[in-house]
């Protein structure tokens, strides 16, 4: 399981798609970021040993098993003649574009029908699942996120559920399907593009040529692209980058002062 990995590149994008949806204030911008990383994880539920599916015990457990059940009798219903004979349990319904969207459209109706509660479930579960994978410091920053975020819009931060609740969808959407992409760039490829069928494949596992797989849990993914996806989270928050280029140009303009000098 490619945990850690998954909830930091769910992160990263986050960041990364944050300021495109029109969020722009650090507040804003982490907790987006914190949920997306979050969902990150959720496609594993479909894993009775995923991080997502032990992290309530038997309540994530139960759904984990529902999920199983119903990937592998979709994956009975609709495998081509060239799919793998396999159960299709794990990286099947999950796993694609199509479950992806599905989930990103329930939450924006979901927490835009359930009000502050449903909103405050979401932004919650998806915390728990990024803090469960990179850690518990995740949980004041968060959280100092979501306080600075309401003290920004009271009075009027009820007004703004529906807003909210639109990049909420997206945060979901986003984080499942940057799931499936690092899936993709594994040694078994991941079937996002499911029900579209692929030389014979309903599933077909996309992926990219053999030199440029990596296997989960090897030296590639823990280190190299966790290192360097960690950098990147750091980068990408909001004014971090601005100031790093405005430091390296302050040194650099001190040096030329001094050998001018």
């Amino acid at each position: 399981m490619m945990g850690r990995t998954h909830a930091l590149t769910g992160w990263c994008a986050g960041l990364g798609l944050a300021p495109a949806i029109g969020l722009t204030s650090v507040a804003q911008v982490v907790v987006f970021a914190s949920t997306t990383a979050g969902f990150a994880l959720l496609p594993d539920l479909d894993h009775p040993h995923a991080r997502a599916s032990k992290l309530l015990g038997p309540l994530t457990g139960a759904l984990s098993w529902l999920l199983r059940k119903a990937s592998a009798g979709l994956y009975a219903v609709t495998k081509g003649p060239r799919d793998e004979r396999v159960k299709g349990t794990h990286r099947h319904l999950s796993h694609t574009l199509l479950f992806a969207a599905a989930l990103g459209a329930a939450t924006a109706v979901g927490t835009a029908a359930g009000g502050p509660w449903a909103v405050a479930g979401v932004v919650v579960l998806g915390l728990l699942l990024a803090e469960d994978a990179l850690g518990d410091w995740l949980f004041p920053v968060a959280g100092a996120g979501v306080v600075w975020w309401v003290h920004e819009n009271s009075p009027g931060v009820l007004a703004q559920l529906d807003t909210v609740s639109g990049w909420l969808g997206i945060a979901v959407a986003a984080g499942c399907f940057t799931h499936c992409l690092g899936d993709a760039l594994t040694e078994s490829g991941c079937p996002f593009l499911f029900p579209v069928p692929i030389a014979g494949e309903t599933w077909y596992e996309l992926r990219p040529p053999a030199w440029l797989r990596f296997r989960t849990g090897k030296t590639v993914e823990t280190k190299v692209l966790f290192p360097a996806f960690a950098v990147l989270g750091v980068l990408l928050l909001p004014g971090v980058w601005n100031a790093l280029v405005g430091f390296v140009q302050d040194v650099l303009a001190a040096g030329s002062a001094e050998a001018g000098g």
